[in-house]
């Protein structure tokens, strides 16, 4: 059985998800790695054993991140720390991505682009786990209208999908599962993943150091990417 992870990012004019598809047997095995990389964090710098790794924060130095608010290599060392942790295990990253502007300049009244996104990437998930003859159970971060979310789902999976990959979702198995990020290492992990991806692709930076220093984070977790798409309207 594969757990498949889902957090999303995104600004007005763009969206993106991703998927980190993490094999049962190596679940508990990634966890424990990332709470040795706070662990790290709070020996060194005193940070606390219930930190959430989470992009935004350590990018910024808030919330469980304060206490390196000033010390930007602390907080990119993390981050490497993490990814490395993610690199180590026998995981797959799927991105997911939608253009909201041209969603927006296309259609009178579009879908969300949570939607759209979404139903991307369970496809992209469903045929990773067919080609490895597995099942999958997936698990996202809490967003509103969780309701309507897992019934589009059980849609895909009775009916099928929409557009020109149009098909059943026959190796999602059950619902959606929607839990606190905060509790889970394994969604912070894919919530690193989405953050940094949309970063790089959406939020550029003329700053040959910050460049380099994405680049270099981005490497680490590159051979784990399986999937990576944004769609132009």
């Amino acid at each position: 059985m594969l757990l498949a992870y889902v957090d999303e990012s995104y600004t007005r004019d763009r969206y993106y998800m991703a998927a980190l598809l993490v094999p049962g047997h190596q679940a508990i095995s990634l966890t424990d790695a990332l709470d040795e990389v706070v662990a790290a964090a709070g020996q060194a710098y005193g940070i606390a054993p219930s930190a959430e790794l989470h992009g935004t924060d350590l990018l910024h130095g808030n919330r469980d991140w304060e206490p390196i608010k000033t010390m930007p290599r602390a907080r990119i060392g993390v981050y490497h720390a993490g990814f490395q942790a993610i690199a180590d295990h026998e995981v797959a990253v799927i991105l997911r991505g939608v253009c909201s502007d041209l969603l927006r300049q296309r259609y009178a009244t579009p879908y969300p682009p949570h939607q759209h996104v979404l139903a991307h990437l369970l496809e992209r998930v469903d045929d990773y786990a067919r080609v490895r003859d597995e099942h999958v159970l997936v698990i996202a971060d809490e967003v509103g209208q969780q309701g309507e979310y897992r019934q589009d789902l059980r849609k895909y999976q009775t009916v099928g999908t929409n557009g020109w990959r149009a098909r059943r979702l026959e190796r999602i198995v059950d619902t959606l599962h929607f839990a606190p990020s905060h509790t889970s290492r394994l969604l912070q992990a894919a919530d690193l993943l989405v953050f940094l991806h949309h970063r790089m692709q959406a939020v550029p930076t003329k700053d040959e150091r910050a460049q380099r220093a994405n680049a270099a984070l981005w490497e680490r977790v590159a051979g784990r990417i399986v999937h990576q798409h944004c769609w132009r309207p």
